[in-house]
């Protein structure tokens, strides 16, 4: 049989293989309590439109820099005299100072669909606030979903987190 060629070798010191193992096993770790906006590997093909700290997506053929955190349900009624949209309204105005103050560069969206009756507040922070306010909880969420859902003639509340970039 021929003789097995090991394809990496321990170096003589020991004790320099323990620290370059720990110090790969700690970058590894730091990169494993990310969450899933972590960027990929990257490629060769990024796009000119990325900024420096965008995360590259379809093989670099986008990108985002901020992420969303969106809250969403339905209401009942006319958009224009909607009692329930009138409540949810009032609510928006109580916690918008406190998604306004998540991050430096938060924006706060309201979208509203007359038709399918539909109403989203989407607040966008920048990507490296995103995390540490996906820490608390994205608070104050709990609170506010909380009292959307006591609103009579509301249903169908759900989050979600989306990317976001502007182009």
């Amino acid at each position: 049989p021929a003789a097995h060629t090991p394809i990496h070798s321990i170096p003589k010191n020991p004790k320099s293989f323990t620290m370059k193992t720990t110090s790969v096993l700690a970058l590894f770790a730091t990169f494993a309590r990310t969450s899933a906006f972590a960027p990929a590997a990257h490629t060769s093909t990024f796009s000119r439109n990325m900024s420096s700290n965008a995360v590259p997506l379809a093989n670099g053929s986008m990108s985002f820099d901020r992420v969303c955190r969106e809250w969403r349900c339905k209401y009942e009624g006319d958009k224009s005299t909607s009692e329930s949209l009138e409540a949810i309204s009032k609510l928006v105005d109580e916690y918008l100072p406190a998604l306004k103050a998540t991050s430096d560069g938060a924006t706060v969206n309201r979208l509203i669909c007359g038709g399918c009756l539909d109403f989203k507040l989407q607040t966008t922070v920048p990507l490296d606030d995103f995390g540490p306010w996906e820490e608390k909880g994205h608070a104050p969420e709990a609170e506010f979903l909380e009292k959307l859902k006591a609103i009579e003639g509301v249903s169908q509340v759900e989050t979600q987190t989306i990317t976001n970039m502007i182009l």
